[in-house]
């Protein structure tokens, strides 16, 4: 557990970093022509133990525990991991030469991504055992849910919204920050009716409106935790507990998880809680 903790980014900066990804859609332009969306950091609630060898690349919290998906080709893995200790309490490899991505459950069943093999596997949530894969164009990033349609990323600034009775492919939104587009599109979570992108590389994840692709906010995870010795240890992670309004997050090959709130928007839940419930009298 530490104490609260709140991630500042140098104004100066600040202006640097949006304009090193929020830009044209591959390769055009990246002179910043529209409104840019709000950027809020993060308290930091508690930290937790995560396993090092994890090379992060989907995450859901269900039932009190976290399910989590790595990747790298030999490493890639579905895992069921609890959240105090990082203890791995399940676990299913990934064969070669899949290389794991992203990570949603929808309907009781977990549906993990593949990065470049057009494949995805679904397996039952309870055992792991594979129920079956499924067919998608181009690459996989990351993966979540509305309830009704899974949620896809690819690495560019599209959204694409699968059916997930046969997989046709139901809509596509094109994400940008004002008239910008973001690309780098990772890893995926729905909190409280948005999707929530880790962008690639970057210490940001876009707050995003499903319906029109538009940015509504910028959460900023800089300086949550020291640089890592790879350059691919980066953010790429992130679950959220609706029951209790409580957000987690990690990155690849991070030695922590980290739960915590963005001021006015979403998390802090367990923290409230906690403050609500009066002390035991004395006796």
């Amino acid at each position: 557990m530490t104490a609260p903790f709140r991630a500042v980014r140098p104004a100066g900066l600040l202006t640097l970093g949006l304009l090193a990804f929020c830009g044209c859609d591959r390769g055009g332009s990246q002179q910043p022509s529209g409104p840019v969306a709000p950027v809020t950091t993060v308290d930091v609630i508690r930290s937790f133990p995560h396993d090092t060898s994890a090379f992060t690349q989907g995450l859901v919290w269900h039932g009190g525990v976290l399910y989590e998906s790595t990747g790298r080709t030999g490493h890639s893995s579905l895992r069921k991991v609890e959240l105090e200790t990082g203890k791995v309490l399940q676990k299913v490899d990934v064969a070669e030469p899949h290389f794991a991505e992203g990570l949603a459950l929808f309907g009781g069943r977990l549906y993990q991504l593949t990065w470049q093999d057009q494949t995805g596997f679904v397996y039952a949530l309870d055992t792991f055992r594979q129920m079956g894969t499924f067919a998608y164009e181009g690459e996989g990033w990351g993966l979540t849910t509305d309830g009704t349609s899974l949620i896809l990323s690819d690495g560019s600034s599209q959204l694409r919204f699968l059916n997930p009775q046969g997989y046709a492919e139901q809509r596509t939104v094109t994400v940008k920050d004002g008239s910008e587009f973001v690309n780098d599109l990772n890893e995926l979570e729905y909190v409280k009716g948005e999707v929530w992108a880790n962008v690639w590389h970057t210490n940001r994840i876009a707050r995003i409106d499903p319906h029109n692709g538009q940015v509504k906010g910028w959460v900023d995870l800089t300086g949550i935790i020291a640089m890592q010795p790879d350059p691919e240890a980066v953010l790429n992670g992130t679950a959220y507990d609706a029951e209790h309004d409580r957000l987690f997050v990690t990155g690849k090959l991070w030695p922590t998880l980290f739960e915590i709130s963005v001021p006015g928007v979403a998390g802090g839940g367990h923290a409230a809680a906690q403050a609500e419930t009066p002390p035991p009298a004395r006796p």
